[in-house]
């Protein structure tokens, strides 16, 4: 597979662009063979193939006056000259196909095979504006979203015959999906923590959820001023019984069954009402930093 940047016209050239789509694509988890590729850096090649079918073609402007290719021509000529077989873009650019065409046989070139799918259409039933929450990669890695979701939504979406709503609540079902199933290194490394706390994240609905159970876990929490003396007491109890061989679960249920405050326990033990399941705090925390913070909220 061939990277190429279509960067022929400056006026929509951002600073940083390029770096930023070769990240996209890193982190979708996609890989190319060659390139990338500049248009820009093909100059003289477009004004040679420009020079033999002059500056204009079927009333198109080929080339601009200071002597750089519009897109038509640099799409059509790198296209040759790569040897592109499949040209897939947007309904919007259907009515290229014809122009293209008629470039690729002036040039003596067989066409390639083009396909145009549906547009991704945003809750106003337009195109998919770029403001739009979740319309960009680089908003959906910064909202948390696994790559491998995106990459499963774009695959349940396939080459879409007709226009398609945009549905991000799908691609966010997605991403509780890939977390659980990333093996624990996996979830370590993607939520920046240990793997001692990996069983408490397995709950979190993106990465930034996840990243914020470790946070709670691994950062000892500011003195909380929790009611539950006999619920602390007891568990303090239970832990210190335990002598190293915690079962998280089975303690758990022993304070539930006696009627237990678990929300308190929380609070003393992350400082936070919500979050990971509570035994996945216990089993991640140290004994003695867990003893320690119970002594601290007593």
């Amino acid at each position: 597979m061939l990277l190429r940047i279509d960067d022929t016209d400056p006026a929509r050239n951002v600073p940083g662009g390029e770096e930023e789509l070769v990240g996209d694509l890193e982190w979708l988890g996609l890989e190319w063979d060659e390139g990338p590729v500049r248009q820009s850096e093909r100059a003289g090649r477009h004004r040679e193939a420009g020079a033999e079918l002059g500056e204009r073609f079927d009333g198109i402007t080929l080339l601009r006056p200071d002597g750089t290719a519009t897109y038509h021509l640099a799409s059509v000529v790198d296209d040759i000259d790569f040897g592109i077989t499949h040209i897939v873009r947007g309904f919007d650019h259907r009515p290229n196909e014809a122009l293209h065409r008629r470039l690729f046989e002036a040039l003596g070139a067989t066409p390639p095979e083009f396909v145009h799918h549906g547009l991704i259409l945003g809750e106003c039933g337009k195109k998919l504006a770029k403001r739009a929450p979740g319309s960009t990669v680089a908003s959906l890695r910064d909202a948390g979203i696994p790559g491998p979701a995106v990459r499963r939504y774009l695959d349940e979406l396939g080459v879409p015959v007709h226009d398609v709503h945009y549905d991000l609540p799908r691609i966010r079902r997605l991403a509780i999906e890939a977390i659980e199933s990333m093996s624990d290194q996996e979830l370590a490394d993607a939520a920046d923590a240990p793997l001692e706390v990996v069983p408490a994240l397995r709950g979190a609905r993106d990465l930034n959820e996840a990243r914020d159970y470790a946070r709670a876990i691994l950062t000892p929490p500011a003195p909380a001023n929790v009611d539950a003396r006999e619920t602390l007491e007891r568990f303090r109890e239970l832990l210190e019984r335990s002598n190293g061989n915690v079962d998280a679960r089975a303690l758990v249920r022993e304070l539930k069954a006696v009627g237990g405050n678990l929300r308190a326990l929380r609070l003393a033990l992350t400082g936070q009402e919500r979050g990971p399941e509570l035994w996945t705090v216990i089993a991640a925390l140290p004994r003695d930093e867990t003893l320690r913070r119970i002594d601290a909220a007593l």
